[in-house]
Formats: structure tokens, C-alpha cells, sequence
């Protein structure tokens, strides 16, 4: 019952990141780019932390670095890749209006709610293992939704949407990730193993998210001064999750 009430509130937490657009609404751009770019780099830094400090060790220890550890960890990096393609997945040439809702845009919620489903199987999945993981990675997550909600709402502003059915309508998506807590959790509860196919499923999407989604991004800056700055944050990022395993 205790991993329930943890994992579901984590999640609940991580869903009210979907209106983090709101805040950004009246900020400058450099600003805004100078604040995404920190979190990028911070988030980057701990979800690979998260996967190679947190998730990976705890299931080697239990099940050895057996081959099912690596086809489940290579699943999760596959299935990232596909829903980042469906995401980026956009036809349409007739100008966005609020009668004409761009495709790419319904199709950036299909992706996002399936997307978020994953990320509701990775807090699950980690709170399975222990207290301390499933704060890690929750914190993980809610790094990374930081810097991708606001992109998002934007997405969805620029597709045609009303800035308050942009903030509904993201809200909603956000809650498929309890759609994937509640599924991963009734299935780490019947079937005994679960943890070792959705402990590397999760460590997987992590490498995958941080290595093709975030860490491209910190590539678009290239003097030495910053490009630095952003090592250290992302080196930074990488610490938090060595203390808490420390703190754990």
C-alpha cells in the first residue's frame, strides 16, 4: 500500500508540471532559453545518474547482467525511439488558426500522452525497487517534463490551440502517467519478476531520452564559457543522484 500511495503521488506531482507553460507566458525569450537550457543540462546529467547509479545496479545485484537485462534495457531505448518519431511526426501545410488546428499538433498529444504513460512505468517501476530509487527517479522525471511541458504548450499554442485549452489539454495527456503507474504496479504485484523486464525498460528510456532528446540540445551552444557552464550543471545533475544513493 505504501509503494501505491508514494508512487501515485509522485505521479500526481509530476502532472501538475504540464502547467509550468503558464509561467513562462510573459517571460523574455533570452531568459526563457537561459532557464530551459539549465534544466536540460541539470536533467540530462540525472536521468543518465538515475539509470547508471539508480536503476541498473539495483537489478544487476538481484538478477545479474543477463541477456534479458540487456534485450529489456535495449525494448525501452527502442519504444523511446518510436514515440519520439511519432511525436515528430507532422504533415500539414494549411496555416494553424483556432478553426484549423494543425495536425502536428494533435499529433505532439498523441505522442506526449504516450510518452507520459512511460515515464508513469518508470516511477513505478522504481518505487518496486525501493523508497530512495523512487524518489531519484521521480525527481529525474520532473526535470526532464520541466523544459519539454513548456516546449509542448508551446507546440500546442502554435498549432492554433487557445492558450486555456492548450493548458487543459496538456493537463490531460499528463495524466496517462498514472494510466502507466497503475498498470506497472498492478503488474509488479501479480507477477513476481515484473521488476526485472520494467526496472532496464525504464533505465532504457532514460538513456534514450537523455542521450537523443537532451543532450543534442546543449550541442546548439558553442562558446567555451557556457558550453562549460553546461558540463558542470549537467556534471551537477549527475552528483544529486550519487548523494541520494548515498542519503538512501
Amino acid at each position: 500500500m505504501a509503494v501505491w500511495m508514494w508512487a501515485l503521488g509522485s505521479v500526481l506531482l509530476v502532472s501538475l508540471v504540464s502547467f509550468v507553460g503558464i509561467a513562462v507566458l510573459s517571460m523574455k525569450s533570452e531568459h526563457l532559453k537561459k532557464l530551459l537550457l539549465f534544466f536540460i543540462s541539470f536533467s540530462a546529467g540525472a536521468m543518465l545518474g538515475d539509470a547508471f547509479i539508480h536503476l541498473l545496479p539495483e537489478i544487476v545485484e538481484e538478477h545479474g547482467f543477463s541477456l534479458q537485462v540487456s534485450v529489456y534495457l535495449l525494448l525501452g531505448i527502442g519504444l523511446s525511439f518510436i514515440v519520439e518519431k511519432i511525436i515528430h511526426w507532422r504533415h500539414c501545410h494549411i496555416p494553424p488558426t483556432k478553426r484549423h488546428v494543425h495536425r502536428f499538433a494533435w499529433m505532439n498529444l498523441w505522442g506526449d500522452a504516450v510518452h507520459n504513460f512511460i515515464d508513469g512505468i518508470i516511477i513505478a517501476s522504481s518505487y518496486l525497487i525501493s523508497l530512495p530509487v523512487g524518489i531519484a527517479t521521480t525527481l529525474a522525471v520532473i526535470l526532464h517534463e520541466i523544459p519539454q511541458e513548456i516546449g509542448d504548450f508551446g507546440v500546442l499554442l502554435h498549432g492554433g490551440f487557445s492558450k486555456a485549452k492548450a493548458l487543459f489539454l496538456n493537463f490531460l495527456t499528463a495524466l496517462t502517467a498514472v494510466l502507466g503507474t497503475v498498470a506497472a504496479l498492478l503488474i509488479g504485484g501479480l507477477a513476481q519478476d515484473a521488476t526485472l523486464f520494467l526496472v532496464p525498460f525504464a533505465a532504457g528510456s532514460f538513456v534514450y531520452i537523455a542521450g537523443s532528446d537532451l543532450i543534442p540540445e546543449l550541442h546548439h551552444e558553442e562558446k567555451l564559457g557556457k558550453s562549460l557552464m553546461q558540463f558542470v550543471i549537467f556534471a551537477l545533475g549527475v552528483a544529486v543522484m550519487a548523494l541520494l544513493l548515498l542519503l538512501g
